[in-house]
């Protein structure tokens, strides 16, 4: 029986410029840890890819590095020479081998790098700062603050990258602006500590962000030749005393909209829980980016949405996509599960008798053991499902 509770998730979905989703689904941008050696998408990933891509409105990609300094996770495919086109386009390829229009998440990691895997240990951002031990970069550091000139390579990166995605057969790029990573280095006040035009006031803190956009959706212009998106991925807040706040993210959600992105991605805890630090009202973040964007453009979100339920009940707070990561990493077909209204079937572990038929790397199943909430080692119930969906 078909479940009546999300009608809406399964409704197609038009861009302005045209680009048409079949339905709400996003797959979520999850790096997989997974690449070659060499910067190269490996065979293990086209597989990954390959066997969650069936169902879902659109994809976007794991980010990939636009600099050799940029890199954020071991295992990280690059895009920062024309040399890894190539790849970028099995990439391509794979991520829209099931009818869906796929985007690349392009990136500079900036204060996130791993100083292992960038050249001389070199970690750079917005200003010199102590970075402190984390998941990206466990034994910390101290940043350079990157020069004018500098700047402006990074700037000219993005949009080369960009130029490689368009060639690769992407049907779009998103900046991943989220997470710390170098663009939200520049935009916020925690980590941007800069007296020239590039820091200080609100205003200079976004010219790098607005740049990356402004170039980026030049070199849009002049080499695609079809529909081509620019998306934006933000952390509306951080958590630390002096970082950005909600206001912050709105003004700049308003400077992005007139700079011309496609989209904006907020990247939350939880969709449907996560409030602003300073809440005076009882509304979700989502809830109220959706608000402020108010149908100028379409608003994606993700965060801890694992069930069709959570979907569509985030689609009813305003939202116009919604993004499912975890619940595809453990359920490749949890779009037709959800659909044919069979979401009992939805795991929220990953049993390790299904690893293989679910086609995750063998770097990504390292990374998830380390991981809690992630996988079960009892599989007593896995023959029930097998037969349920026999």
């Amino acid at each position: 029986m078909m479940m009546e509770a999300t009608p809406a998730l399964f409704e197609p979905f038009v861009f302005a410029n045209g680009i048409t989703l079949r339905n709400r689904v996003v797959m979520a941008p999850m790096t997989t840890w997974s690449a070659n050696d060499d910067g190269t998408i490996s065979d293990e990933e086209v597989s990954y890819y390959r066997r969650r891509v069936n169902g879902v409105g659109l994809v976007l990609t794991g980010c990939t590095h636009v600099s050799a300094n940029g890199i954020g996770f071991t295992g990280e495919f690059a895009s920062y020479d024309d040399s890894f086109t190539p790849s970028l386009r099995r990439l391509a390829e794979a991520a829209k081998s099931g009818g869906a229009p796929a985007i690349l998440q392009i990136f500079h990691a900036g204060s996130k790098a791993v100083p292992a895997l960038i050249p001389d240990g070199d970690i750079v951002s917005a200003s010199s700062l102590q970075v402190s031990p984390g998941p990206f970069n466990p034994g910390g550091g101290t940043t350079r603050a990157l020069s004018h000139d500098e700047i402006l390579d990074v700037i000219s990166a993005f949009g080369e990258a960009t130029r490689r995605a368009i060639e690769a057969g992407f049907d779009g790029v998103e900046l991943h602006a989220a997470h710390g990573f170098l663009i939200q280095n520049f935009y916020s006040p925690l980590y941007n500590h800069r007296d020239d035009e590039w820091g200080g006031t609100p205003e200079n803190r976004m010219r790098f962000p607005l740049a990356v956009v402004r170039n980026v959706r030049r070199v849009i212009g002049t080499h695609a030749t079809r529909p081509f998106l620019l998306g934006y991925r933000v952390s509306p807040e951080e958590p630390e005393e002096g970082g950005l706040r909600i206001e912050d993210t709105y003004e700049l959600i308003e400077h992005l909209i007139d700079g011309g992105v496609d989209y904006i991605h907020a990247l939350l805890t939880s969709v449907l829980e996560a409030q602003p630090l300073e809440a005076i009202a009882d509304r979700p973040i989502a809830e109220l980016i959706a608000a402020r964007v108010a149908g100028r453009v379409p608003v994606i979100a993700a965060g801890q949405i694992k069930s069709p339920q959570q979907a569509e009940s985030a689609l009813h707070m305003g939202l116009s996509l919604v993004a499912v990561g975890q619940g595809l990493v453990i359920n490749p077909e949890w779009v037709e599960l959800s659909r044919s209204g069979n979401e009992r079937l939805i795991e929220n572990e990953i049993r390790t008798t299904t690893i293989p038929k679910i086609a995750l790397p063998a770097k990504l199943w390292g990374v998830i053991e380390a991981a809690t909430g992630w996988f079960n080692i009892n599989d007593d119930h896995e023959a029930q499902r097998q037969k349920a969906t026999a």
